[in-house]
């Protein structure tokens, strides 16, 4: 156990001390068209939507950070608080930890604060047998949901980083087959963990029970260069070669967003920095945008230094409706947006 708690201590570690972000943000490579007389005032724009059930103040999700060592506690509790006041949803890290043993305090520190909408999370690699490891059952994904009061679990698609791991889960075979299963009696989303989700992958996923896909693109952290970095620390030269080979693998999130729209509420995460971007996914057709590491400093600094950044977030995303004219969010689904530099060149494939 003590290793799994110190591989997601080296993860939070990375992520502060290296650049481990895709070398391009493809948010902004697409516009909104400003409308010089938006005729709505400010303080009447209605931000607030329903997800999942749950009604949110504004379609903003911190998605899973971290959990399952001492230090996550911490920062839990931190986005727990936040979220609460601002009324916004959290998703934790992988709860594998606690389901193998270990200390679960950094994830339950949640259910003592009312956020309106919390989102478990454990991997589908640890669906299947790994080698000398069990499969988790759907009694542990009960489990992972009762931990926290969960209104969703999410199931993550990490198979890149498993790939960049030096001890990482590296059998797929059967994974499909055990989310359909669990889907079919617990709330489930897919959500994968930055190099994004095809058409073809969601089309898959669609019918079998699924709520909804959390696409997580190219943009924001690549956990292939986080693994890399650590597999230089622990002197592991093939996997930190794969780590580096294939830092920028995946698909660009506001591609994902438009190729995985078949139907299932979407989640724009990979790379949502500020407002804008979030408020941008929704006019490409996501429900909600995701964003996680843009706010890990702050939430380990203290509750309300997280609040604080939160709310910035928050009026960034008003501006944006303020600017478009959008009084409410489907004005703002509504609107136009323009596609350039890389991501017209990745949609024009799509296309063809």
């Amino acid at each position: 156990m003590k290793g799994i708690e110190s591989r997601k201590d080296d993860h939070i570690r990375i992520s502060l001390e290296h650049d481990v972000a895709s070398s391009k943000n493809y948010w902004d490579d697409v516009k909104l068209v400003h409308e010089a007389l938006p005729e709505v005032d400010f303080d009447d724009i209605d931000c607030s939507t329903t997800f999942l059930g749950c009604r949110l103040s504004c379609p903003i999700i911190v998605t899973a950070i971290t959990g399952g060592f001492p230090k996550a506690e911490t920062i839990n509790k931190n986005l727990a608080i936040a979220c609460m006041n601002l009324g916004i949803g959290l998703g934790v890290g992988s709860q594998r930890a606690a389901l193998e043993g270990g200390d679960d305090r950094s994830y339950t520190i949640i259910k003592e604060y009312d956020v309106p909408l919390k989102i478990g999370n454990i991997g589908a690699p640890q669906l299947i047998r790994q080698k000398n490891k069990r499969a988790l059952t759907e009694e542990d994904a009960q489990k992972a949901i009762e931990m926290i009061d969960a209104d969703v679990l999410a199931i993550h698609l990490n198979f890149l980083q498993e790939m960049a791991q030096p001890e990482g889960d590296v059998c797929s075979a059967g994974c499909y087959d055990a989310i359909r299963s669990l889907a079919r009696d617990l709330p489930v989303i897919i959500k994968e963990t930055g190099a994004g989700i095809s058409r073809d992958t969601a089309l898959r996923l669609k019918g079998i029970g699924v709520r909804a896909l959390d696409i997580s693109g190219v943009s924001g952290t690549s956990f292939s260069k986080v693994e890399s970095f650590r597999s230089d620390d622990l002197d592991k030269t093939d996997s930190a070669e794969i780590g580096r080979v294939f830092g920028e693998w995946g698909i660009p999130a506001p591609i994902s967003v438009i190729s995985a729209n078949v139907g299932l509420p979407i989640i724009a995460s990979g790379g949502i920095m500020n407002g804008l971007h979030a408020a941008t996914s929704i006019t490409m057709g996501a429900k909600c945008a995701g964003s996680a590491r843009a706010i890990l400093k702050y939430a380990m600094e203290s509750p309300e230094a997280t609040e604080r950044y939160l709310r910035i977030m928050i009026r960034e995303f008003k501006t944006t409706m303020f600017l478009t004219g959008s009084k409410n969010l489907k004005e703002l689904s509504e609107k136009r947006f323009i596609l350039t530099g890389a991501v017209r060149e990745w949609a024009s494939y799509l296309e063809e």
